[in-house]
């Protein structure tokens, strides 16, 4: 217990109280990491609650408040408090709704990469020989490509539903858990605990799943993290030049594409949408990395 958690206070006539100690987790954390927790937490609430917190319909138009400043600023309208759009609409209320979409676009699309990328990892990992070579070589050929090539042909002929957009999504990171997971599965094999269970007789599929599976979880859960944030990224890049979720759906994205042409006259259109994303993102990876400190042995800190 450190010095801090045993420090005791007085009060006249009130007997000395000790404080509470901290719970061992919080009390490593650094500020800016309590900080993301705390900024990303309220964030899911807004996305999650967003029909509850919005004060307007997102794809609402009206005209004749068509790019209205944020409250503070000249010609700003009390009822619109974070401006609108060039078509009039609420900017606050497209935020919300585009951060929920936005957010369970990167979750979904994680959730599948994660899912092929172990899956054939694991495949590959175990079985060796030509099943091994054909895997890692097509995770080759994937990362050899540039993906946004991909993900244009792929919605040029599929379409661009929310379902194409969560397969693209999902295709995008797969080979990069693939490879975490065979390497983690290649040097595992090779420990004296693992080759203990094979030679008392073991399965193969019992020593993966009971012993080595265990051990992958921590870089797993890195990973994901890490795909998270990125696909956030990716799905805001692609919204951008037009070919993620159409309008007048609101995405953060696709709001920082269709606001670009009035950076110059309107800066609000742009700044809000672009903010939640700079803040998603810095707040996932820095949660990202606490795990990564967390659960690697050898980066953990004492």
């Amino acid at each position: 217990m450190s010095d801090m958690a045993r420090e005791t206070w007085r009060l006249p006539g009130l007997r000395s109280i000790r404080r509470a100690p901290l719970p061992a987790w919080l009390a490593r954390a650094s500020l800016p990491l309590i900080a993301a927790g705390i900024v990303l937490t309220l964030l899911l609430i807004a996305a999650i609650f967003a029909p509850l917190l919005a004060p307007y319909d997102p794809n609402a138009q009206k005209l004749l408040a068509r790019l209205r400043p944020p409250i503070g600023f000249d010609r700003a309208d009390l009822r619109y408090l974070a401006g609108t759009d060039q078509l009039g609409r609420d900017l606050l209320s497209r935020c919300l709704y585009g951060l929920r979409l936005s957010l369970a676009l990167a979750l979904f699309g994680t959730t599948l990469g994660l899912v092929i990328g172990v899956g054939l990892g694991l495949i590959a990992g175990l079985s060796r020989g030509i099943t091994d070579a054909a895997l890692m070589g097509l995770a080759d050929v994937k990362l050899a490509m540039p993906f946004t090539l991909v993900a244009l042909l792929v919605i040029a002929v599929a379409g661009s539903g929310i379902g194409v957009l969560i397969t693209v999504l999902g295709l995008a990171y797969w080979a990069q858990f693939a490879r975490l997971v065979r390497g983690q599965l290649l040097s595992l094999r090779e420990l004296p605990y693992v080759e203990a269970a094979h030679a008392i007789g073991a399965h193969p599929l019992r020593v993966a799943l009971r012993h080595m599976l265990p051990n992958l979880v921590g870089p797993v859960v890195v990973m994901a993290t890490l795909t998270f944030s990125n696909l956030i990224l990716l799905e805001s890049a692609l919204s951008f030049i037009g070919i993620g979720v159409q309008p007048p759906t609101a995405t953060l994205g696709s709001m920082v594409g269709q606001g670009r042409d009035y950076l110059a006259s309107a800066p609000w259109v742009v700044a809000p949408p672009a903010l939640l994303i700079m803040l998603v993102s810095l707040c996932v990876m820095l949660l990202g990395d606490a795990l990564r400190d967390r659960m690697d042995a050898r980066l953990r800190r004492r």
